[in-house]
């Protein structure tokens, strides 16, 4: 029989797993995304000590190296003054006419269900550095963005 036709076993068909990808860029945190990061590697490290099961432990180690990778690499900005938009503010503004309160914050931090939007992401680009009162251009529509306030997330 022909080597093409010979199957080794199962474990050849199956996916392959990969490591979790790591945001580019620098690894800014807020006080409470570096406390988030530090429970997840602490719940992955008593997950990994209590599974037996083989592909349920790979991939928890898997998980638990991302997580400790997030943990080394993170960086603690000082915290903003408020007075204008910054990594660890959170910010009011009119978009196109329609009101939107935003905190800017972390790569894995980042919600959007709970308006918690990467400091990465392309309106968080757009408001970096306006005050309240500025406006600026965004998806190519000019004055888009209205700035109504800024606060430091507490």
């Amino acid at each position: 029989m022909s080597v093409a036709f010979r199957r080794e076993g199962d474990d050849e068909h199956l996916e392959p797993k990969f490591e979790l990808p790591i945001p580019v860029g620098p690894n800014l945190v807020t006080a409470r995304g570096l406390e988030m990061i530090k429970g997840q590697v602490a719940a992955l490290q008593n997950k990994v000590a209590g599974l037996t099961d083989e592909t349920a432990l790979k991939i928890a180690k898997r998980d638990l190296r991302y997580w400790n990778t997030r943990q080394s690499t993170a960086e603690l900005p000082p915290v903003p003054n408020g007075e204008k938009v910054e990594f660890g503010t959170c910010v009011t503004f009119l978009l196109n006419g329609k009101e939107k309160t935003l905190s800017i914050v972390g790569d894995d931090e980042a919600d959007a269900a709970k308006a918690l939007i990467s400091f990465s992401a392309p309106i968080s680009r757009a408001l970096m550095g306006l005050e309240p009162g500025d406006y600026s251009d965004f998806a190519g529509k000019e004055d888009a963005i209205e700035i109504l306030s800024v606060a430091v997330i507490g």
